[in-house]
């Protein structure tokens, strides 16, 4: 370890670590120039791979969008319908290994050398790490999703509430809503944080105890040795980049979508193209303001006020709906997941293979998409920890604030569906007719002040959706730039306009939201094996802090 490197961003470990001496500088394969008045400090080759590819993906979509969509749409069919065995099993692998590591002595190691303390609060620490990990999606999802997997989707075979004529079929009702929140919580509790997990504490690890750059080939030292420096850490790393970059893009144009039915219902904005163009270019803007302030004065900021509208959010539905139902709801949801964990898991012989391929298989993808991402931003916020207590926090204490999540926004809205059929929006949006962005407007509809808490809905969408836009920028830039967290601005400047110009261009192309879920399924394919190699590594890393 050297000054320099120190002078990167990357702090020394205090108190005992166990550096790896390697004569790799964070850097050195940089290519430092100045470019009028801007300055220029770029991995070579990472950049410039990763960068002329998504440059040159952005024309072909524009230029061929219904031959694109045709490919995007083969590429979803067969990645889900080949691999979706592939996905569960090594989700379920990530959860294991992280239980793992909080029971065995590993746990003890200190992120950051064994003298190392928390450079956040506790507040702070969760309002980054949640607000980076789930905005975008827990808005768009967290009424959706529990109504449609109770009535239409199926999960394990559980028959649907409604008959054919619409009407209810009481029998049905209780089993069914117990296993539309089983599965909606499968889907953004342990599973999904796990795999944040192993990216964050693979990065940590290696970075802040190991010496190492903080980017994503730096966890394969222990396995590929002096050649993670090499082709095979640049391959690695231009994985994580497209991986992230997909992974946001579809979260941003599931952002804009639900930004653009939000405007339409409050303000009679019409619903299109156009307008959700014209909201991923207007955010991607706000973004670059963000991006220029950094990690504490811009990311930091957000995530704090993210959290704090959507903590009132959470409440005003949680006091405004049936109290006591959605409390009960809470419990049921919890104790029918944790009753359904292990055969919504289960890879091989299932019957439910809509569900499986439609559902679980795009959500592990879209989770292993931004792993490199939100892990990287974990990491770099997590110094100071204890591995048991990072696993703890991190998989955890997220965990159930999805579930309260679900059960709050999810449980008002299966109420209003199973109380008035006949009336209720939510049904109308959702199982009627298929329309997810106007999904949590409907359920909102059914509360007092609709049209005040709809434009706080909208508000916190827009502010998840410019949070995304900047960590994600600041993240891929440090993996592009070699390791340095301290790169030249305009380099996050580039990332975070592509990252709009990706979701613009997969929205145009003639799949819309599909092409989004087909480039994830596409990057988090060949990513999932690089998180699963993690694992050993992580084991690896963490064995020799003990010894």
């Amino acid at each position: 370890m050297t000054d320099e490197t120190t002078n990167q961003g990357i702090p020394l470990p205090e108190g005992d670590a166990t550096l790896i001496e390697t004569d790799y500088e964070i850097g050195q394969d940089n290519i430092e120039t100045q470019i009028g008045p801007f300055g220029v400090d770029i991995h070579n080759p990472v950049f410039l791979i990763s960068g002329l590819s998504i440059v040159a993906f952005v024309f072909y979509t524009l230029a061929l969008p219904e031959q694109a969509g045709a490919v995007f749409a083969w590429l979803f069919a067969f990645a889900t319908k080949t691999f979706d065995w592939f996905f569960l099993g090594a989700a379920n692998i990530f959860v294991l290994f992280c239980l793992l590591l909080i029971v065995t002595p590993v746990g003890r190691v200190r992120l950051g050398g064994a003298e190392a303390t928390p450079d956040y609060s506790y507040i702070g620490w969760f309002a980054m790490l949640f607000a980076a990990g789930m905005g975008i999606g827990l808005m768009f999802f967290g009424v959706l999703e529990p109504v449609y997997h109770m009535a239409v989707s199926e999960p394990l075979g559980v028959p649907s509430p409604f008959a054919e004529d619409g009407n209810l079929i009481p029998e049905n009702v209780e089993a069914a809503k117990r296993m539309g929140l089983a599965a909606t919580i499968f889907h953004w509790g342990l599973h999904p944080w796990a795999i944040y997990a192993v990216v964050a504490l693979a990065l940590a690890l290696f970075s802040f105890n190991k010496g190492l750059p903080l980017t994503i080939r730096s966890a394969f030292y222990p396995i590929l040795g002096e050649r993670v420096w090499g082709w095979w850490g640049h391959i690695i790393d231009v994985l994580a980049v497209f991986a992230t970059l997909f992974g946001l893009a579809t979260s941003l144009g599931f952002g804009a979508q639900q930004a653009n039915a939000g405007l339409n219902y409050v303000f009679g904005v019409p619903v299109g193209p156009t307008a959700q163009v014209l909201l991923i270019t207007g955010i991607t803007s706000i973004a670059l303001v963000s991006v220029l302030r950094g990690l504490d004065g811009g990311v930091k900021v957000l995530s704090e006020i993210n959290m704090a509208i959507a903590a009132f959010l959470l409440l005003f539905v949680l006091f405004a709906g049936p109290t006591l139902l959605i409390l009960t709801d809470f419990a049921v949801g919890l104790g029918a997941y944790l009753k359904e964990i292990v055969p919504l898991s289960n890879p091989f012989g299932r019957e439910d293979t809509g569900f499986v391929q439609g559902w679980t298989s795009f959500y592990w993808a879209w989770w292993i998409s931004w792993s490199p991402f939100v892990g990287m931003f974990i990491a770099r916020v997590s110094r100071g920890r204890t591995v048991r207590e990072f696993i703890i926090c991190v998989l955890i204490i997220p965990s159930l604030v999805c579930v309260l999540w679900m059960a709050v926004f999810g449980g008002v809205a299966i109420d209003q569906v199973l109380s008035d059929p006949a009336t209720s929006a939510v049904k109308a949006n959702v199982i009627d007719s298929y329309n997810p962005p106007l999904s949590l407007f409907a359920m909102l509809e059914g509360l007092p002040l609709a049209s005040i808490t709809s434009v706080i809905g909208i508000v916190l969408v827009i502010v998840f959706f410019v949070t995304s836009s900047d960590s994600g920028s600041l993240v891929i830039d440090t993996i592009t730039a070699g390791g340095k967290v301290d790169a030249p601005v305009p380099q996050r400047v580039f990332w975070c306009v592509f990252e709009g110009a990706v979701a613009i261009v997969l929205l145009l192309s003639a799949g819309g939201l599909s092409s989004l879920q087909s480039m994830v399924i596409s990057t988090g394919l060949p990513f999932t094996l690089v998180l699963l190699l993690m694992c050993w590594a992580i084991w690896r890393g963490l064995r020799a802090e003990l010894s």
